[in-house]
């Protein structure tokens, strides 16, 4: 099974002696995680291997459920995230994978309104956020805010907002809306 066109990029994994061994393996693969400049690829490996060698169980999330949609609904299935928008589909979490930067990942958050970190915060060291502070342990009300942040950063992408005024991302730079 290839499940390449299938990763979502999180997992639930169960602790057993052959998922410990599976996850060892990616320690030791630090180096093929370098080259290639992400763990994805070596772990869609390795989950081929053991499925194979030891059988180890692997269950994968198809990406037409919209349960679990990711980066690929995002860039791909506008019809599924207008569904997002509208309140159609309640999804239980959302991994913003098939976007190019951290940067990018975060503005896609913010026009979408799935985004909670206040800017102080982003980026930081708790010491840099509570400098002098004593008692750190409740930075809910300093770094998280109760309603999402909602910025506009491009127009001719998803977001919960029209961001009409905003320049387009893409060549073609058609409105989401």
């Amino acid at each position: 099974m290839l499940w390449t066109k299938w990763t979502k990029g999180f997992y639930f994994i169960r602790s057993n002696e052959r998922s410990k061994i599976l996850f060892r393996s990616m320690m030791y693969s630090g180096d093929i995680i370098i080259a290639c400049r992400s763990h994805q690829q070596v772990l869609i490996a390795l989950l081929e291997e053991y499925n194979s060698l030891f059988g180890l169980t692997v269950k994968v999330l198809s990406r037409e459920e919209d349960d679990f949609p990711g980066g690929y609904h995002y860039h791909m299935r506008k019809d599924i995230v207008k569904k997002m928008v509208n309140g159609e589909i309640k999804p239980y979490i959302f991994h913003m994978s098939w976007t190019l930067n951290k940067v990018n990942k975060l503005e896609y958050m913010k026009q979408m309104g799935m985004w909670f970190v206040k800017e102080q915060c982003i980026g930081k060291q708790v010491d840099e956020i509570f400098a002098g502070e004593v008692d750190t342990t409740d930075n809910t009300e300093t770094c998280c805010s109760a309603e999402p942040i909602i910025q506009c950063f491009y127009r001719d992408k998803p977001s919960v907002v029209p961001c009409r005024d905003a320049p387009a991302k893409d060549s073609n730079g058609q409105s989401f809306w």
